[in-house]
């Protein structure tokens, strides 16, 4: 199939699935809005290939299949995001009588600046989500921002927030595969991307997409998720805990720092920066909002997050959404994609306690002159 049959079945599915203006609807009533039929084959379609089986066969399989099973897994878990963490799904470090909110824009607002984005740059997201990062970059810096998005559904959602608050102008968001980018060689002053590369099947892949559409002596800045040092794939324990990342994530495959930071030099950057600002000996962590511990709540607002996101309030929305699956609210499948959810915040949190693992390798390099 080609790749615009395989975008039109796409756009087509997403349409059934979500509906009419369904970049308006948010959180639990969009969930409740979906046609029933097409979310359960949506959940299928993401689930097919996460039977427990870490061998290289399975891998391999999620790895061809990265394009269709990441626009799966945002077809089901985007309304979930948006419920738990607003419209910026990444993690975000975390001071000490600093909102969640204000820390989302933070950890937004420093990336741009170790990129040195500046007003009137043409700048690429690719990864972009609902575009909650972009329109904060868009408005902390006055450049342009073009999100790349391979799921239909977000796109429609970044366009109506784009609108929403008065940035459409400054924006532009298009559908399209990060490993076979469509855009013109060296079309963009800067490039960045939040937590958004570790869907690649090969990082060279993605990387070396970046580097063609970069100007020369551009800058890309990237929040990349990797196992650190510390992670030993031949360790159980420690591959477990990958592979729950993975599952609830929807990654075809966890690398390490070293292969992140190889395929980086392979593709022609030259690295001027890099910290793993997770490990930053931080009094609140960044994994806290997973935790339970009811220690790192700062506010009122803070409350109202930690009791979606936390053990507690992950497993009352696991019950409550199976509730509705049980008496046909929901979507068939719809706990299923809450157990996976619940799966990767055990991994995420435990995989930071043990340092095995950040999801805030920050890397910024440059494409040279010459």
């Amino acid at each position: 199939m080609s790749t615009e049959e395989i975008r039109k079945n796409q756009k087509a599915f997403s349409q059934a699935l979500h509906g009419e203006n369904a970049g308006a609807k948010t959180g639990l009533s969009a969930l409740l809005s979906k046609n029933k039929a097409a979310q359960e084959v949506a959940v299928a379609d993401y689930l097919k290939h996460w039977d427990g089986k870490v061998d290289k066969d399975a891998e391999e399989k999620r790895l061809e299949d990265y394009n269709q099973s990441t626009h799966s897994y945002y077809n089901v878990v985007t309304d979930f995001y948006e419920y738990g963490w607003g419209t910026s799904f990444h993690f975000s470090r975390y001071y000490p009588g600093e909102p969640f909110r204000q820390a989302t824009a933070r950890h937004e607002h420093y990336l741009a600046s170790k990129i040195g984005i500046k007003e009137g740059w043409k700048v690429l997201d690719v990864g972009c989500g609902v575009g909650g990062p972009a329109r904060e970059i868009a408005r902390f810096t006055g450049a342009h921002i073009t999100g790349l998005n391979n799921n239909d559904y977000q796109i429609e959602k970044a366009f109506y927030y784009a609108k929403k608050f008065g940035l459409e102008k400054q924006m532009n968001f298009v559908k399209g595969d990060f490993m076979k980018m469509d855009f013109e060689p060296e079309s963009f002053d800067a490039v960045y991307a939040i937590e958004a590369t570790v869907h690649a099947p090969v990082l060279e892949g993605v990387y070396s997409e970046i580097y063609k559409v970069l100007k020369p002596g551009g800058v890309f800045g990237v929040y990349e998720w990797v196992m650190t040092d510390k992670y030993d794939e031949s360790n159980p324990e420690h591959r477990k805990i990958a592979y729950e990342i993975e599952i609830g994530d929807g990654i075809p495959k966890m690398y390490d720092i070293t292969v992140a930071r190889n395929a980086l030099k392979n593709v022609g950057f030259e690295i001027e920066f890099e910290q793993d600002l997770a490990d930053m000996g931080d009094a609140i962590p960044w994994y806290y909002p997973l935790t339970g511990e009811w220690k790192y709540v700062q506010s009122l607002y803070d409350l109202a997050t930690f009791v979606r996101t936390s053990s507690l309030g992950r497993k009352f929305t696991t019950a409550m959404v199976g509730l509705m699956e049980t008496v046909g609210i929901a979507p068939k499948g719809s706990q299923k994609v809450t157990l996976a959810l619940e799966e990767a915040a055990v991994g995420l949190v435990e995989g930071g306690r043990q340092k095995l693992f950040t999801p805030m390798q920050l890397f910024v390099v440059r494409k040279p002159l010459n």
